[in-house]
């Protein structure tokens, strides 16, 4: 306060020592060059002048400009812009190659913030192949363009109001698509991508879907509305056939007002046909760009090889399935990440990835199951087992009736992708085979599947090999590579009053080629060798009496415990015509040599093998009797010859007879002549 009482104002930035050093350094400066660049216009610039001081001339161009100006605002304020009509049709026509129509009027709305046109009768026709149907007729549609954000470069519409609009897709087997303007195009797969908007209204939309590469026919309806009712937001109700079942699809969001850029979309959608059944729950990132969205999928139906007629996704067969997980889009690229559920009995879960690649589809699966059901695994190869129900969840259960799974391998699916797979059961459920891990990988590429490895670990030993299908011919044709290395013999003939049969470890392998369409038709066909060696074990005595050798002996012996050892055992079989043939046939043991011939028909999946035994040690009354094993692989049956029995004892009779009593021993009388195997040759050969 001053002397007199009356407050004084200050300037807090007078008394700042920085500001006047900002204020000397730098304003005072530049304001002194603004004035002399002005003084400089002033005296020297010729536009400057001219506008001070306009000669005629410049009166007369600026009188031009301006009445320039008025004629252009006045012209399109009172121009009749259905003469646009024919021109834009015409070249739109010339453009895409198809016929396209203004019929009704046509105005257009330029002096606004927010630029609109007004259509009506709108008609986008068929391509040259498809000239019976539109592609599309809209009865009225408004849009509106926000001006400042396109002077900036951004195209951004306040509203799109469509009415009536009825639209027909249609697709060939071979790949066109009728909605497709600019066919040449490659499909990066990037999805649908439209300019912001803030309303979106649809009213009484129709669509029609013809799929003729899948069999898909649809009918569905469209229509976007403002509200808070029930019938407010997006519907899509579609009712159809895929491959002539029922198909039913829906899509269900949030009214289109006050969309936002960075605001994400929820929806959510249920597609049901075939038995299978999608249903998605999630959001587009970023509103009207289809090319983006994450959703969390539910599916489940009765054999995942139907997804391919909805999703175009080849999968291989399965018993019944109930999966969920997350799937998201990011352009071409598909995935359905952190999965889990249940495919039969068994568990599943993984990551499968699915991406346009240089214009063809591309999937990328890692599975994995906790505890696999073998008989769930055999279903994936084509084999049919029983199904039954357990609450609301549908299991599999029981073998497949045959032990070659016939299914047919559908090679257009596998000529429409490529991809990989990698599928690891940590744990296998009990099982006849004594399977307890499964390890398979699979390389697809161009109709030619790679399966390597197959592999199969067993409680002791493993099963471990490769196999190539060429897809590309119209009968596939196969080539399979197998070893069976330290699979446990008890594990393959059940032990006798709880004690093993025969004890030791197998190994083996088989090579096959030819042609089929299933595992059976392959193997009926095939050619190539198989092979089973048994370097060294040990055999109940008794029924290494039983080998074709001494009858009498073994039959009296089955209940002792006593064993033999198994020097070797080779079976070595050359495949031809899907029958496989005995080249070698030996079984080694310490009093006996075996001897086999026989076939095993693939195709009928029968056996039919003789094995004849010699002695090594002296007999004096043997009962000569080979075995048989005859009948279906699945469940084959072992007798003896009984006709041999009966020639023996015929001749007994008969030099009973005529000689004497003593005589008729020497039919059963052997003098143990058979010699030692030579194991090491014979293994050798095998392998």
């Amino acid at each position: 306060m001053s002397s007199d009482g009356v407050y004084a104002l200050r300037n807090p930035l007078k008394d700042n020592p920085n500001w006047l050093v900002v204020r000397d350094r730098a304003l005072v400066p530049a304001g002194v060059r603004a004035r002399a660049w002005r003084d400089w216009v002033v005296a020297n610039d010729p536009l400057y002048a001219a506008a001070r001081r306009p000669a005629l001339p410049e009166k007369i161009a600026a009188s031009i400009t301006l009445v320039l100006i008025a004629a252009i605002v006045l012209f399109l304020l009172l121009f009749d812009w259905n003469m646009l009509r024919g021109p834009i049709g015409r070249w739109a026509s010339a453009e895409y190659d198809r016929e396209i129509q203004l019929n009704g009027d046509l105005d257009v709305n330029l002096f606004s913030w927010t630029p609109s046109a007004h259509a009506r009768g709108l008609r986008i026709g068929g391509p040259d192949w498809a000239l019976e149907r539109d592609t599309l007729t809209v009865e009225d549609l408004r849009a509106s363009v926000r001006l400042r954000a396109l002077l900036g470069g951004h195209l951004e519409m306040p509203l799109v109001a469509v009415t009536r609009p009825r639209a027909v897709l249609i697709s060939t087997e071979d790949g066109r698509q009728s909605w497709r303007l600019d066919p040449d195009a490659p499909d990066d797969g990037r999805g649908l991508k439209l300019p912001p908007i803030n309303r979106l209204l649809i009213q009484d939309g129709q669509i029609t879907l013809d799929e003729q590469g899948r069999n898909i026919k649809l009918e569905a309806t469209i229509n976007a509305r403002e509200g808070s009712d029930e019938q407010a937001g997006f519907h899509l109700d579609g009712r159809g056939t895929v491959n002539g079942t029922p198909l039913t699809v829906m899509v269900r969001g949030g009214p289109f007002i006050n969309i936002r850029r960075n605001r994400p979309y929820t929806f959510q959608g249920e597609i049901a046909g075939v038995g299978t059944r999608l249903i998605a729950d999630g959001s587009i990132t970023r509103p009207f760009d289809l090319g983006h969205f994450n959703a969390t999928l539910r599916m489940q139906g009765r054999d995942l090889a139907d997804i391919y007629l909805l999703t175009g996704i080849t999968t291989p067969n399965t018993p019944p399935y109930r999966l969920t997980g997350k799937l998201t889009r990011d352009n071409a690229k598909f995935t359905f990440a952190d999965f889990s559920g249940r495919v039969g009995s068994s568990d599943l879960a993984g990551d499968v990835l699915v991406n346009r690649v240089d214009d063809r589809l591309r999937v990328e699966a890692d599975l994995r199951s906790r505890l696999l059901d073998i008989d769930d695994l055999m279903a994936v190869l084509g084999a049919k087992p029983r199904v039954t129900s357990s609450g609301d969840t549908v299991v599999s259960s029981g073998a497949p009736g045959r032990l070659l799974p016939d299914a047919p391998l559908n090679v257009d699916r596998l000529r429409v992708m490529d991809g990989t797979l990698r599928f690891k059961a940590a744990r296998v459920k009990r099982n006849d085979l004594d399977v307890r891990q499964v390890d398979i990988g699979a390389d697809l590429k161009s109709g030619i599947l790679n399966l390597d490895p197959v592999a199969f670990a067993f409680n002791r030993g493993e099963l471990r090999g490769t196999a190539k299908i060429n897809a590309t011919r119209d009968t596939p044709y196969s080539a399979v590579d197998f070893r069976l290395r330290g699979y446990p013999l008890e594990s393959i003939i059940p032990a006798r009053n709880g004690v093993p049969t025969v004890t030791g470890r197998a190994l083996g392998r088989a090579r096959l080629e030819g042609s089929g369409a299933s595992i059976h038709d392959f193997a009926a066909g095939s050619k190539g060798t198989i092979s089973l060696v048994v370097p060294q074990g040990r055999m109940r005595a008794a029924f290494a009496e039983l080998m074709g050798v001494h009858v009498l002996a073994g039959l009296f012996k089955l209940d002792d415990a006593s064993t033999a050892e198994i020097r070797c055992a080779v079976a070595d079989f050359t495949v031809s015509g899907g029958t496989a043939t005995a080249k070698t046939f030996v079984v080694d043991t310490t009093p006996v040599l075996a001897r086999g011939s026989g076939t095993i028909d693939l195709g009928a999946e029968t056996i039919n093998l003789r094995i004849d035994g010699e002695t090594k040690e002296p007999r004096l009354v043997r009962l000569w009797a080979p075995i048989l094993v005859q009948g279906p692989l699945t469940g084959p049956k072992v007798d003896i010859d009984r006709g041999a029995v009966a020639a023996q004892v015929g001749v007994g009779a008969i030099l009973g007879a005529l000689v004497n009593p003593f005589a008729a021993l020497a039919a059963f009388v052997d003098p143990g002549l058979a010699e030692d195997a030579n194991c090491g040759a014979l293994i050798s050969s095998a392998r």
